[in-house]
């Protein structure tokens, strides 16, 4: 279609494009086809594709939306093509599904494994820069789950589908606030420590206000502050 060819007046062409009405029936066909597809290809790739993804899951779902996208409106292309690429991924992630439940190494190298973040209250940050995890990011996933104190985190494990997965202490452990800095009310209904201190880059803690001189032995950095026990 040439520069001549487009008139902001042309309705039809804007409305319809370049294709008889009777193509709107074939396209009726096309996505009810294309839809029944998708929906077997999801079953045979089980209810994992319904929830949150591994990398090879998204991988296949990301291939098969484009494999199916053109069809459904592209009078030229046929639906032939889109079925037998979605063979092919339903094939490829039953055959990872199948060797990641035999061998935990193949499970490793197809979907990742999980990782550590938080160990008795304190981040890990060697662990989270390999996984690029920010102490931000960590942080907020944290308040998300209704926790303001560090201290309280016996574990906290990223999982290999991204999701964060989190264990606490039955009684409260002093431990950093991770209340932002601005929202200085709600921090200050925290109930703070007079002989425990908390790093504030890593949340590790110290019991002797002697050892604020020192660089905290978890991270390396020099910034202390009270801990909290609420």
């Amino acid at each position: 279609m040439g520069a001549d060819d487009i008139a902001i007046t042309d309705y039809m062409r804007i409305i319809l494009g370049d294709v008889p009405w009777s193509f709107l029936i074939e396209v009726i066909i096309r996505i009810t086809f294309i839809y029944l597809l998708l929906m077997v290809s999801m079953r045979f790739m089980g209810k994992r594709m319904a929830s949150t993804l591994s990398n090879s899951e998204l991988a296949a779902l990301v291939s098969l939306a484009a494999a199916v996208g053109v069809p459904m409106l592209a009078p030229e292309r046929g639906m032939l093509p889109a079925l037998i690429i979605a063979v092919i991924v339903v094939s490829i992630q039953r055959i990872i599904s199948y060797y990641s439940y035999k061998s935990s190494k193949f499970e490793f190298l197809a979907l990742g494994d999980i990782s550590v973040l938080v160990k008795d209250g304190r981040m890990l940050l060697d662990v989270m820069k390999l996984n690029r995890v920010s102490p931000e990011r960590l942080l907020a996933e944290l308040r998300s789950a209704g926790i303001t104190n560090l201290g309280k985190v016996r574990r906290s494990y990223f999982e290999a589908t991204g999701e964060f997965t989190n264990y606490l202490y039955e009684n409260p452990i002093p431990g950093l606030n991770i209340l932002p800095e601005w929202d200085e009310s709600f921090r200050s209904e925290q109930q703070e420590t007079v002989d425990t201190f908390a790093c504030r880059n890593c949340g590790n803690t110290v019991e002797n206000e002697r050892d604020r001189e020192w660089n905290c032995s978890n991270c390396g950095e020099k910034d202390w502050t009270n801990a909290i026990v609420s």
